[in-house]
């Protein structure tokens, strides 16, 4: 049998003692689950009894809990792993099957340049230019929604010193291949260069990396910059951020024979596009872009293969390509496979992981779950398409056919006939009365386009990938402050709870084009907003509730007791100890409990809230950016794990009333059971309601540092702290029917 009739990938399945192990215990939790709604609705209060209404409230949000435990319960029941072979992992293997390798093209998409400064963007596109792949099959766009000149100017500069890093990269089998990334981690000669060619090439980039900073901090292209090269002509006196023409520019056109580094070795083809925009016609951020960028490169060199990744996500191994095409080349399963979805791993992550951006149980087990039936999830960033798959096509037997099959490239012609054909494709009236945005490309429409994209791919009968190698593939750039976090998790819980008040709700949209298993796993996170009402009255009414002495929940001397005991205890151990096996510290897995809290009753609250206002036809889809620029003394708080609040956010005020309404309640509860003598029954009848409260008092202490104790820039700010005190105490004088 010959290299090319073995199998390029490997699938693995959870043991067998595991799964049932764990069918086992989350059927136990089924049972806990089942006996607590049993308990609700043989002891509801009667009619004029003190508590009724409150009791139908908390039994509303258990039943929606156990309905959300269900549903997460798809994503942990069919757990598979994927491995790539070593086919195409050494160069000889390469070298032989080189005209079999298809065409890439990349994707790299910026919409501002002072939230994702042009520094930040080139360093992701010299690390995607410098992958260990034949350079006449790669081809790198970027795409420019912020029209900036200043971002081309970087992309020029990019151009000039990729022609000393690429060969350089290859040279040395640099790893990571973001200048910046490999310059950090190797703060000194290294000895995997000679120490003259080291410092050689970081006095290079140093000197790239002060120009290109310099003309951002000034705002302005250097005159002699803008003289020589007449592409800066596109950018005259009537160009905004959003009024321009298109601008395309091939800044490095890889079939011209003059395009080559510094040791006489082809490079990659390079591409700056910026799509055209009017105030009078809608360009659907970043799916707008993307599906500009599509037409684009179907003209100029039509890979077979498409990478979308962020401006802020650097290429961390360069063989990564070669673990793709395992997948896509493989004879077996290889033609039915529409996109390799990688994880989102971060950088700059502190050592606990204060905000939880890299939840390691999301990418190790719950998006390997949802593979296990045959999806995985379009993240957005960081994922290997099938240009047919993406372009709208449906899987048929035919495609397997055409495994093999080039795609014939465009007639010869000059750079200048290429880049005026292109123009038509990116102008924003080239969409009008096509399916770009329904059927083709990117959908529009809603503010998280990747999942709803990925969505409609599977249901076309495509089978995509998630793969999550020991190396992450990619790095990107976490938000560094709580703003940016629950700003980030506002916008996603939004736009999948809007997903499931649509057509496209995996429920309807799914129902006999994928499995059932894979319907739940989407919308574990489609309900992420749905979780916010039931989770915001299960902190403040038990809480209120002791304050006012009124028990909602069974004495601990009852047998009803022991389901809620049990539920609390198992699904907490068990989480402690997922979290455990994926690596996590404990506390990592406390900072997540506390982030959990935080997303459910500020993000997805205004996540709901958001999608409810606009379903009712009074607001739009908004696209917020999450900035990628901090301060000096919030980055070193940030590394220090300090939460950073130091702006004035209704988010914060939710926040912090939540905390100190609990404090108030838990202290003044059982203060007042002692004056009234009835400290004994204390722990006998209200045991659950003060764990509830103690343990939100707990997760919170970082927030009272925030408001009380803290003297820095990040603390609470003194309106807001003053604010939630008055709502707290306003709470504390709410009457109970």
């Amino acid at each position: 049998m010959g290299e090319e009739d073995v199998g390029l990938f490997v699938t693995v399945e959870e043991s067998k003692v595991r799964r049932v192990a764990y069918k086992i215990f989350a059927v136990s939790i089924l049972v806990g689950i089942g006996m607590i709604w049993s308990y609700r609705v043989c002891n509801i209060p009667r009619t004029g009894e003190a508590g009724r209404w409150v009791w139908l409230g908390l039994f509303t949000a258990e039943l929606w809990f156990g309905f959300y435990w269900i549903i997460t319960q798809s994503v942990r029941w069919n757990i598979v792993h994927r491995y790539t072979t070593t086919f195409f992992k050494d160069t000889p293997s390469l070298s032989r099957n080189r005209e079999k390798l298809p065409d890439v093209d990349i994707f790299v998409c910026t919409a501002d340049p002072v939230m994702e400064p042009p520094q930040l963007v080139i360093n992701t596109v010299l690390s995607l230019m410098a992958y260990d792949y034949p350079p006449e099959k790669l081809t790198v766009y970027l795409s420019d929604d912020g029209c900036s000149d200043l971002t081309f100017y970087a992309l020029l500069e990019a151009s000039h010193f990729s022609k000393h890093w690429i060969p350089f990269c290859n040279k040395f089998k640099v790893e990571p291949r973001s200048p910046e990334a490999f310059f950090t981690e190797m703060l000194k000669f290294n000895g995997h260069a000679s120490g003259e060619e080291w410092f050689a090439i970081k006095r290079l980039y140093e000197d790239m990396k002060k120009r290109v900073m310099s003309a951002t901090e000034l705002g302005r292209v250097p005159e002699e910059v803008r003289e020589q090269h007449k592409g800066f002509s596109e950018w005259n006196a009537g160009v905004t951020k959003g009024d321009h023409q298109t601008i395309l520019q091939i800044v490095i056109d890889g079939r011209d024979p003059n395009a080559v580094d510094v040791e006489g070795a082809s490079l990659p083809t390079l591409v700056y596009l910026a799509r055209e925009k009017r105030p009078q016609y809608p360009h659907n951020f970043k799916a707008g872009a993307m599906n500009a960028l599509i037409r684009v490169s179907s003209e100029i060199s039509k890979g077979e293969i498409i990478l979308n990744v962020d401006c802020d996500m650097y290429s961390n191994n360069s063989e990564t390509l070669r673990d793709v095409l395992c997948f896509f080349m493989d004879e077996v399963n290889g033609p039915q496979i529409s996109y390799v979805q990688f994880p989102q791993n971060y950088y700059n992550v502190t050592e606990n992981d204060i905000y939880c951006n890299t939840n390691k149980v999301v990418n190790q087990l719950e998006l390997a779950g949802v593979d296990g039936y045959g999806g995985a999830l379009y993240c957005g960033t960081g994922c290997f398409h099938r240009r047919e798959a993406l372009c709208g096509r449906k899987y048929s037997s035919e495609c397997r056919g055409q495994q093999n099959r080039k795609i014939e490239r465009k007639e010869e012609r000059s750079i200048g006939e290429v880049a005026e054909k292109c123009k038509v494709l990116a102008n924003c009236t080239y969409e009008r009365g096509t399916q770009w945005g329904k059927e083709m490309g990117l959908m529009y429409g809603c503010p998280v386009e990747d999942i709803i994209t990925g969505l409609a791919i599977q249901c076309r009968g495509w089978k995509p990938i998630y793969y999550n190698p020991e190396r992450p593939g990619f790095l990107g750039n976490a938000p560094t402050s709580l703003l940016q976090h629950l700003v980030q998790f506002k916008r996603w819980s939004e736009g999948m709870f809007q997903i499931f008040l649509s057509k496209y709700c995996p429920f309807l949209y799914g129902k006999g084009r994928i499995k059932l298993g894979l319907q739940m796993g989407y919308c574990v996170y489609c309900l992420w907003a749905a979780n916010s009402f039931p989770t915001l009255y299960y902190v403040l009414v038990p809480s209120l509730c002791f304050l006012n002495g009124i028990s909602m929940f069974p004495k601990m001397s009852s047998i009803w007791f022991l389901p809620f005991a049990y539920v609390f205890v198992a699904k907490n151990v068990y989480s402690l100890v997922e979290a455990l096996r994926c690596k996590n510290t404990l506390e990592e897995w406390w900072n997540l409990q506390r982030m959990l809290l935080i997303r459910r009753t500020t993000s997805f609250v205004f996540g709901f809230v958001d999608t409810i206002v606009r379903q009712l036809g009074f607001s739009q889809t908004a696209f917020v950016i999450t900035t990628k620029v901090v301060d000096d003394e919030a980055s070193k708080r940030y590394k220090q794990g300090i939460l950073e609040f130091g702006a004035s956010s209704p988010m914060f005020t939710i926040l912090a009333t939540i905390a100190l309404f609990n404090l108030f309640a838990l202290v003044g509860g059982v203060i007042k059971m002692m004056v009234m003598g009835m400290g004994v029954l204390v722990v006998e009848q209200f045991s659950s309601q003060i764990i509830i409260a103690g343990l939100v008092v707990a997760i919170n202490i970082p927030v009272y540092e925030a408001m009380f104790i803290r003297k820095d820039k990040g603390r609470m700010p003194t309106s807001t702290t003053i604010t939630s005190l008055v709502f707290a105490l306003l709470l504390c004088l709410t009457p109970l029917y």
